[in-house]
């Protein structure tokens, strides 16, 4: 399980930091655009007060603590899980990636009044993407792939 947490804490960790270099060391609130390797990687800003692509960001408060409480609910059993399964290598990986993903957006809702700071954005050939998103869903999407997909636990 050390390698689970260890994981866990440096996937919030590089979010976080990345966050606040992109978006404050960067000045990426003001700018509110930096080109990076265009069209590939630019940097956007963007609040996301809904789930996946800013859906139902509209919806007020209670979404807003709805969204932490289920972060943590589902951290928590995945932990459960890994902790009570003979988990293999690739699932411990995995579960560590999504519950820090998750947890970092979790905690991006907290300090930032219900928003999630995005500001990936990437296009490829000749094709606008209009949406941005962070590490912490980059490591929620590899997870819960990996998860689903790693369905082997260890033998002894």
């Amino acid at each position: 399980m050390r390698k689970f947490y260890l994981i866990l804490v440096a996937s919030f960790c590089f979010d976080q930091i990345s966050k606040w270099f992109v978006v404050f060391w960067l000045n990426l609130i003001s700018l509110n655009s930096i080109e990076v390797l265009p069209p590939f990687l630019n940097f956007r800003m963007g609040w996301n007060y809904g789930v996946n692509f800013g859906l139902f960001g509209q919806q007020g408060e209670l979404k807003s603590y709805f969204l932490i409480t289920l972060s943590i609910i589902i951290s928590g059993l995945i932990t459960f899980w890994i902790n009570r399964i003979k988990a293999s290598n690739f699932q411990v990986i995995f579960g560590a990636l999504l519950c820090g993903g998750a947890l970092a957006n979790a905690f991006d809702r907290i300090i930032y009044n219900g928003a999630v700071a995005d500001f990936l954005n990437m296009s490829c050939c000749g094709i606008y993407n209009p949406f941005v998103f962070n590490f912490a869903d980059v490591f929620i999407f590899i997870g819960a792939v990996g998860l689903a997909f790693s369905t082997e636990n260890k033998t002894e």
